[in-house]
Formats: C-alpha cells, structure tokens, sequence
C-alpha cells in the first residue's frame, strides 16, 4: 500500500471539515487555505467523496462542506480503499480488490502479504476520523 495525494489530501480535508464540525458548512476555500490542497484538485476529490456519501454540499452564501457522517464512523481505511484502491501488498491478497497476480503461487509468501494485509487493515480500520480529531 502507498496513499497518494488523492488519500492524503482527502484525508487532510475531511480532518479540517470534522475539526470544524460545529461551525456548520465550511467553505472549498477555507479547507484549500488552511489545508494546503489545491482548489481545482479538491473539486475532483470532493465529487468522489459527495458520491461515496462522505461529506454533503450545500450551495449559496451560507454553502459549503460538511461530513456527510458522524466522524466517528468514516475510517481512514475506508477514505483510502475509495481514493487509492486495496489496502494490501498485491491484489492477490487483498479482500475488496481480488485479482489474481503472479504471485498467487508463492504460498509462503501469500501467507505474509496476507498478515501484512490485516494488520495495516485493523489499524486503519480501527481509526476514525473522531480519533485524530
């Protein structure tokens, strides 16, 4: 597994949105600003995560972004399995993104990848957003 910056810019937003969770819809500039992304990039990121139900958007002067749950049931794994894909070694070892790879004969081999899988899945699965919040 390696995040791009697809994950890591859509993990920094939804961390800016969650911290300012009480202020109510935040704006695509406040979180470019303070968070470092680009604005046009966000735009992209921000269609994939609205259509994975992760934040809610809401036009007009009061408009903005908000997270579309509770910060406390959206986990980091799940931002990077719909941003970057599996979160194992090799898709041959992975449990949402199977596919079989060359390596798939390599028993011994499949056997680690496999533990590698699910310990960088229990925790990443294990840490939401409130976590980091």
């Amino acid at each position: 597994m390696k995040l791009t910056t697809k994950s890591e810019y859509s993990i920094l937003a939804l961390l800016h949105i969650a911290r300012n969770e009480e202020r109510g819809y935040i704006k695509m500039e406040e979180i470019c600003e303070k968070s470092d992304i680009p604005q046009q990039y966000l735009v992209l990121l921000f269609s994939i995560l609205r259509q994975n139900g992760y934040i809610k958007a809401k036009r007009g002067a009061s408009g903005g972004y908000r997270l579309g749950r509770p910060a406390s049931k959206i986990s980091i794994a799940e931002i990077i399995r719909v941003m970057d894909g599996a979160l194992a070694p090799t898709e041959s070892v992975s449990r949402y993104f199977f596919s079989s790879t060359p390596l798939a004969k390599e028993k011994k081999l499949i056997k680690r990848f496999k533990e590698i899988r699910d310990y960088i899945a229990e925790k990443l699965e294990g840490l939401t957003l409130a976590d980091v919040v």
